[in-house]
């Protein structure tokens, strides 16, 4: 079942790129903050490539955080939330972070949970926009700029009943999960 949202048209490269720009947008005064776009990161046994690698400083203490972004036309599995803990390990990086344009499977949520990885659903920015008919209403490019709505948003689950949509200017609650608030 496809979710409607879901599998946006933005490409790999614009979600990449996307992506890093949140990062950016949030180093705020953050001690030698760097977001990088595709990354190969060496370790003990092997080079990973990265998605997104951001690093900062932070207690005298070198953060590095692994974003990997998933446009997939399936849900994403438990496999792929695994694969990037196992980076998390292999690199001593302290934060993994999954961005996906299809949505996660339970099995993933879960695992994430457990392990303190992060995911995050990017979706097209209207479908946060209610409106109210009873009949099917087309929103328009005039009313999304006008209410200056994005044209994708990340949807995360910050709690067990909530959600929250990251974008530009809005972006508390991914910084509280990185900085662990």
């Amino acid at each position: 079942m496809e979710i409607k949202g879901y599998n946006t048209e933005i490409s790999p490269i614009e979600f990449e790129k996307l992506v890093k720009d949140y990062f950016l947008e949030i180093s705020g005064t953050l001690k030698n903050f760097k977001a990088t776009h595709n990354v190969r990161i060496k370790s003990f046994d092997g080079d990973y490539q990265i998605d997104v690698f951001a690093e900062f400083e932070a207690l005298g203490t070198e953060i590095r955080v692994l974003v990997e972004c998933k446009k997939h036309k399936n849900k994403i599995k438990r496999e792929t939330v695994q694969v990037l803990f196992d980076k998390l390990r292999a690199t001593g990086s302290h934060k993994g972070i999954i961005f996906a344009t299809s949505g996660f499977q339970s099995g993933a949520e879960k695992f994430a949970k457990e392990h303190g990885i992060a995911l995050i659903n990017v979706i097209e920015g209207k479908l946060t926009v209610g409106v109210k008919s009873a009949e099917k209403t087309e929103i328009s490019e005039e009313y999304l700029k006008f209410f200056e709505i994005p044209k994708y948003v990340g949807e995360y689950n910050y709690s067990d009943n909530g959600i929250c949509y990251l974008q530009k200017g809005y972006l508390e609650t991914l910084e509280d999960f990185i900085y662990d608030k």
